[in-house]
């Protein structure tokens, strides 16, 4: 879906912040977890909001490139992998690992993730249908038609009313 998409879902940072804390409370009594891994570079933000609320020090990333041109998704790319401390946790399945993303998408990105760390948690603050099955745990599901707009994708303008929007 590109950001031209008749649904558009825009998010504030207060909005996200929020959602944040929320995936932090949903996710109190799935752990302990003893490392976080967020999924870059969407899965930044929430894994700073949910390593503090949940008092997570280890904290690893994985980058993996999906939207290469902000419109499209197209052939995932292996940027930086997980580091072999974090893969060895949980006698190397990922037990005790919080894997943490803003939003799944396809699935294709936790796909990759999830067969370095099979039985790590999976969470996300938004989730579409298709990445759905996916994840453990989430805190809004969206429709896999809608563009998410991330504060740190947007700057202040006028939103059209939906009635403008719509075609009757």
């Amino acid at each position: 879906m590109s950001p031209t998409s008749p649904k558009a879902f825009p998010v504030s940072w207060d909005q996200f912040h929020r959602d944040c804390r929320a995936l932090a409370w949903r996710l109190a009594s799935a752990g302990p977890f003893e490392a976080i891994v967020c999924i870059t570079r969407g899965g930044l933000v929430p894994a700073a909001i949910v390593a503090r609320e949940l008092d997570v020090r280890l904290i690893e990333s994985v980058c993996i490139a999906s939207y290469h041109d902000y419109k499209n998704q197209g052939e995932l790319q292996m940027l930086k992998d997980i580091a072999p401390a974090i893969k060895a946790l949980g006698d190397g399945t990922g037990k005790g690992v919080l894997v943490i993303d803003d939003l799944t998408d396809t699935g294709k990105t936790a796909k990759i993730v999830r067969d370095m760390l099979p039985n790590a948690h999976f969470a996300a603050v938004y989730a579409k249908p298709a990445g759905r099955p996916l994840i453990d745990t989430f805190v809004t599901e969206v429709s896999q038609d809608t563009w998410i707009y991330f504060p740190w994708d947007m700057g202040l303008a006028y939103q059209a009313p939906i009635r403008e929007g719509s075609a009757g």
